[in-house]
């Protein structure tokens, strides 16, 4: 762990053995300042560093400007909040032929597929709220969004009867379905749309 207490001047480079590089300064230089050939400016980024004492620092801080040598229509481009967005793009195609489409993905949790098939269901007549989980219950025991909690008790025995091993002379190839009835009754039951 570092010992050392934070330097509290941002970018300050310690113990670099670097003397100021202005004229006459025999201060140790811990920042680095950008050469003043060409604004310091080049094709990958600034040309080179000279290495400044805080004072001299702050003073070509003061003084730099970015813009200076260009012309008001360069300057103009530079401020621009989107340079390079008017360029266009290759389109979304190999060789010609046109883009993927959606049923090529395979989408085992119907994510993509899901948010373009998803059409507005009708509400119940009398206001209550569905969710999602509700919905899917009365799917399982398919009942319509309006069914009351009379309509639910019933089509709940008719299908337990129906699927019950004890109804079916001991046949379990429908527990997966009794199961899944009474996952549905449990949570409609006590969903607001059936208190």
């Amino acid at each position: 762990m570092n010992d050392r207490p934070k330097s509290r001047f941002h970018g300050r480079v310690e113990g670099v053995g670097q003397d100021c590089a202005h004229p006459g300064c025999d201060e140790p230089g811990e920042f680095r300042a950008p050469l003043d050939e060409g604004n310091g400016r080049g094709f990958d980024g600034p040309r080179g560093w000279r290495w400044l004492c805080l004072e001299h620092v702050r003073e070509f801080n003061a003084g730099y400007n970015y813009f200076s040598g260009m012309s008001a229509a360069e300057i103009e481009e530079a401020q621009r909040p989107f340079a390079g967005w008017e360029r266009e793009t290759r389109a979304f195609a190999v060789n010609g032929s046109p883009g993927p489409r959606w049923a090529d993905f395979s989408d085992p949790l119907d994510a993509i597929g899901a948010r373009f098939a998803r059409r507005p269901e009708s509400s119940r007549a009398d206001g209550r709220p569905l969710s999602g989980d509700d919905r899917r219950a009365l799917k399982v025991l398919g009942l319509e969004t309006d069914a009351d909690r009379r309509a639910l008790r019933q089509r709940y025995a008719d299908l337990v009867r129906r699927y019950h091993p004890d109804r079916n002379g001991g046949d379990r190839s429908h527990e997966k379905a009794l199961q899944d009835v009474i996952a549905a009754y449990t949570q409609l039951k006590s969903a607001p749309a059936f208190a």
